[in-house]
């Protein structure tokens, strides 16, 4: 049957050269001419013209050398044209064409780059760009990456001590008086200006097609996914939330360290050559991390998430990001995601790829969505880092006048007083999930001990805590 090395046709045409350039750019195969699409031999009358004439129409249409064989099976002549693999692109009349699969591809646009790149034994991120020099790129990221790379230990002490442009020579991200794509999209200040895409866009969806707010994150490439992964933390995650004593636990419903791997893997393995962002989406019950890109050729979802070598898309960008210790280089990023979450007890992510398309997805576990309340995760009830840190402080500051331990719902009862002192009993019982009953017992037990207190009247009053009372 016809496959990835064969193809059968009835009689010869011409543009079956396309075939042959096929043949030629991928693995190498067999042209059989005088077999129907079942690979039965139907045979050719002009079968020994054909085998002086083809090989001359071969070299002179494509530049290249075939071997044409003439074979005979139950009387009837028919040819095998056998193509080797060409290492240097092969086109006809300018076009290149791939064998993949059974089919015969036209090569364009990014991947016709793609292609002759590797065939040249270039990759994307090596080509150098003209007008841009080691003054444009930013000082502050330089010095970002000199000093992850001192702690990392993984570049010498005389790397280290050279100066930006001894650096960039050192790290390999020039050629000649030119720096590298990888160099430009690492340092400069504003890579999208010579790659456009070249960003990180995060945006809150509360349904597939409600965006409520989002941000980009730009800047240069090497500082990326750190500042994504703080602004998702603290802007697009609510932590669940739970106490030991006065003490605040919190708990994101993904290991911080899993986001931020599959994120350092989005930036280093995406396919720049499509010009469009890295995408991430963040909706009450998932996140989802989009890039473009593709496995490595050969590669299967299988091989993906079982044990595999390096074979990052970007060699380039991700011996940098190796070199300041953010990444290993052992092909072990996506082990380490599956592994953290199944430490941490969240789900395991779902891993997607549909042609140019690689999906990464964190679910929501149901016991992190009831402690953040589904409905208001990462909405007008978010929190940030930064006022996690102030609340803590303030419910240590009071456990320590008071010289006793507070209770969960009694520090939640206080932090939401403290955010609206006017907020209704019922209201307080609807936010901590409990009955008014009960909500009106632990009131009364935190205005007995002197530390709550009602002003005014019952409807129309507030409350008063008593470190804002006596301070």
């Amino acid at each position: 049957m016809e496959s990835q090395h064969t193809e059968w046709k009835l009689s010869w045409r011409d543009e079956y050269l396309k075939w042959i350039c096929g043949f030629a750019n991928a693995e190498g195969g067999v042209l059989v001419v005088g077999r129907d699409d079942r690979g039965r031999v139907a045979g050719l009358d002009d079968a020994r013209r054909l085998l002086e004439e083809l090989p001359n129409k071969v070299r002179d249409a494509l530049g290249i050398l075939v071997a044409v064989n003439l074979r005979t099976e139950q009387g009837k002549d028919y040819l095998e044209i056998h193509v080797d693999e060409h290492p240097n692109p092969i086109s006809y009349k300018g076009v290149y064409y791939l064998r993949s699969g059974s089919t015969n591809q036209v090569l364009t646009g990014a991947a016709l780059d793609r292609f002759i790149m590797r065939r040249y034994g270039r990759t994307w991120d090596s080509v150098p760009v003209p007008h841009v020099s080691v003054a444009d790129l930013d000082p502050t990221a330089m010095a970002r990456f000199r000093q992850r790379a001192l702690e990392s230990g993984r570049l010498d002490a005389d790397a280290l001590a050279e100066d930006d442009q001894g650096l960039l020579e050192k790290l390999r991200l020039t050629e000649g008086h030119y720096l590298k794509r990888s160099a430009v999209l690492l340092f400069h200040p504003d890579p999208e200006r010579f790659v456009t895409g070249a960003a990180i866009k995060i945006g809150y969806f509360a349904s597939e097609t409600d965006l409520r707010y989002q941000d980009e994150v730009g800047a240069d490439v090497f500082s990326q996914p750190a500042k994504a992964h703080e602004l998702i933390l603290t802007k697009y995650l609510r932590a669940g939330i739970s106490y030991e004593g006065i003490r605040r636990i919190e708990r994101f419903p993904m290991p911080p360290g899993a986001l931020r791997e599959v994120l350092l893997n989005a930036v280093i393995h995406r396919d720049y050559a499509t010009p469009a962002p890295i995408q991430i989406r963040v909706y009450p019950d998932r996140l989802r991390v989009w890039n473009p890109g593709q496995l490595p050729e050969g590669w299967t979802m299988e091989k993906l998430l079982g044990a595999h070598s390096s074979e990052p898309h970007n060699p380039e960008l991700a011996q940098v990001f190796f070199r300041a210790g953010e990444i290993e280089a052992w092909g072990r990023g996506i082990q380490r995601v599956f592994e953290a979450c199944r430490e941490a007890g969240t789900p395991e992510p779902r891993i997607e790829f549909d042609g140019r398309d690689v999906w990464v997805e964190f679910p929501f576990s149901d016991a992190y969505l009831q402690s953040v309340g589904s409905a208001q995760a990462g909405d007008q009830f978010q929190q940030t880092t930064q006022e996690a840190a102030e609340e803590q402080i303030w419910l240590d500051r009071l456990g320590k006048k008071l010289g006793e331990r507070l209770g969960e719902t009694e520090c939640r009862v206080l932090l939401l007083i403290r955010a609206n002192s006017r907020i209704s009993t019922r209201t307080l019982a609807e936010k901590i999930g409990v009955s008014t009953t009960a909500m009106d017992k632990t009131l009364a037990k935190l205005k007995n001990r002197g530390i709550l207190r009602r002003v005014g009247p019952a409807r129309g009053g507030r409350w008063e805590i008593l470190e804002d009372s006596n301070d």
